[in-house]
């Protein structure tokens, strides 16, 4: 096999959390069993993977025979919750040894699960888990704002397929995903209590 040929691995799509919860519908691109499996983003794209920064705030091993650890991590737009089991080695290991608060940078996979009541709830599954400092913490804001008013400003151009994917499976103004980037970049200069008060809001969705 030429290096051409060879599979590459998918970009981890920065994103934040008021953008990625509400993005419950996932989707192949081919019929073929081991296709990934991409997250449809209401600003007109498409994640295999993601990759964020923000506060743990909390974790809990809700595993009952083996562990099974739930990371709680708060972004300047909402909460990201995080599931990582014996599949996920080194996420695992990481949420065990933390003690929150942190700051952390994660990169996983999106997950969705359907409760009972025919509702979706977004998650991470988490290929890493890694401690950093408030100034990595804010370049990925930036580079989450940035990357998010791209895909807004990028919705209504012709040949935008996700977006039109977007328009058939949502009900959102995309436009609200710029805001959010906005508040984002102002949340910097006023600390994370802000996004602690709006976490409270976030529902943890069943594993």
């Amino acid at each position: 096999m030429s290096s051409t040929d060879a599979p590459t691995r998918e970009v981890a799509r920065r994103i934040f959390a008021a953008e990625f919860n509400d993005a419950t519908h996932t989707f192949k691109e081919s019929d073929d069993e081991r296709a990934p499996a991409y997250q449809l983003l209401p600003t007109g794209g498409k994640a295999n993977r993601v990759f964020f920064v923000g506060t743990l705030t909390e974790k809990e091993d809700i595993g009952e025979d083996n562990e099974y650890w739930r990371g709680r991590i708060v972004g300047p737009s909402g909460t990201f919750f995080v599931y990582a089991g014996q599949y996920q080695p080194e996420a695992a290991s990481a949420l065990r040894e933390l003690e929150p608060p942190a700051y952390v940078a994660v990169v996983g996979k999106p997950r969705t699960y359907e409760t009972d009541d025919g509702s979706v709830n977004v998650s991470v599954r988490p290929e890493s888990i890694t401690v950093v400092d408030a100034a990595t913490r804010d370049r990925w804001v930036v580079e989450a704002a940035d990357r998010t008013v791209e895909r807004v400003a990028a919705f209504d151009d012709d040949g935008n397929e996700y977006a039109r994917m977007a328009e058939d499976r949502y009900d959102f103004d995309p436009e609200q995903y710029r805001e959010v980037a906005v508040s984002a970049l102002q949340s910097m200069d006023e600390g994370e209590g802000s996004a602690d008060a709006e976490s409270d809001e976030q529902a943890e969705p069943t594993p």
